[in-house]
């Protein structure tokens, strides 16, 4: 906001532009090796000048148009909730040691980022399994609306205990479906 986009020089840089996205779009060159090209002897590269010029462009058109758009601003308003809800979540399963890992061995993060997905991927299974057994009931079905249909997910965890007692049978499954009769 502090001056004008400089066209000229995205007219200037706009086959070496194009040259460098063609190459990341098939695999001919690897991102890094290209930033190592913009930024060496700390010099400001003039086609790393002109993306940088044509970044600013594409943000003040994404801007005018999510000020302009209300229902733009409601899709991103939802995603955000989506992502709040997934941290939220992973802040309550784990728990421990602050929700944080507190290593720098790379075996000990490896082990409880793991031990996380499987945190998340459990209560995401079963409740699952449980809204598909409620809505598999026509009567609930039935009283669902589009945008309750865009609402569901089963990353909930109210019903969750986690300092709770748990009684763990490996003979034993959890009634998720009516047992036929």
């Amino acid at each position: 906001m502090t001056r004008p986009i400089n066209w000229e020089l995205i007219r200037q840089q706009y086959d070496q532009m194009v040259k460098y996205a063609t190459a990341l779009r098939l695999g001919t060159a690897e991102t890094e090796a290209i930033m190592k090209r913009f930024t060496r002897n700390n010099l400001m590269h003039p086609t790393y000048q002109a993306l940088a010029e044509l970044g600013k462009a594409i943000k003040t058109i994404f801007l005018c148009e999510y000020l302009d758009s209300e229902e733009l601003r409601m899709e991103i308003h939802e995603g955000l909730n989506v992502v709040e809800n997934w941290n939220s979540a992973n802040g309550f399963i784990y728990y421990g040691k602050g929700g944080e890992i507190s290593t720098n061995r790379i075996e000990d993060q490896e082990i409880s980022i793991l031990s996380l997905h499987l945190l998340q991927n459990c209560p995401v299974y079963i409740n699952t399994l449980m809204i598909q057994q409620v809505l598999s009931q026509k009567k609930w079905y039935d009283l669902m609306t589009p945008e309750d249909f865009r609402g569901l997910t089963p990353l909930i965890y109210a019903h969750v205990n986690p300092y709770g007692h748990f009684n763990l049978d490996m003979e034993e499954r959890i009634l998720i479906e009516k047992e036929a009769a």
